[in-house]
């Protein structure tokens, strides 16, 4: 699937199932809402925080997958509702970071 196909799918899928979409300060602030998720994971199988129940690694790692996709389902709403192509933008982002970065890492001697 490409992008657009998934800004389509995803535009469908709110008309079919969504109602309609939530305004865009509520579709930011549910963007929080799951970057909190997602971070809480993190920080529990990376950082030093612990689990209260003990989850197995298959389930963690499906539960940091399901968090970063509803991070892109909501971001790819907002980029719907604000008339934004995601490929666009990510070609454009993507050419700035690699004329702007086109020396800088291999040069870091910090990685």
């Amino acid at each position: 699937m490409t992008i657009t196909e998934w800004q389509s799918q995803v535009d469908q899928w709110i008309k079919t199932h969504g109602v309609r979409y939530f305004d865009v300060k509520t579709n930011a602030l549910i963007l929080s809402e799951e970057l909190g998720e997602f971070s809480r994971l993190i920080a529990r199988k990376y950082g030093e925080q612990s689990f209260k129940n003990s989850p197995s690694e298959a389930e963690v790692d499906e539960a940091i997958g399901d968090e970063l996709a509803d991070m892109l389902f909501v971001i790819t709403c907002l980029a719907n509702q604000m008339g934004i192509s995601l490929l666009e933008v990510l070609e454009r982002n993507m050419d700035k970071k690699t004329k702007r970065d086109a020396n800088r890492h291999h040069n870091n001697p910090k990685l």
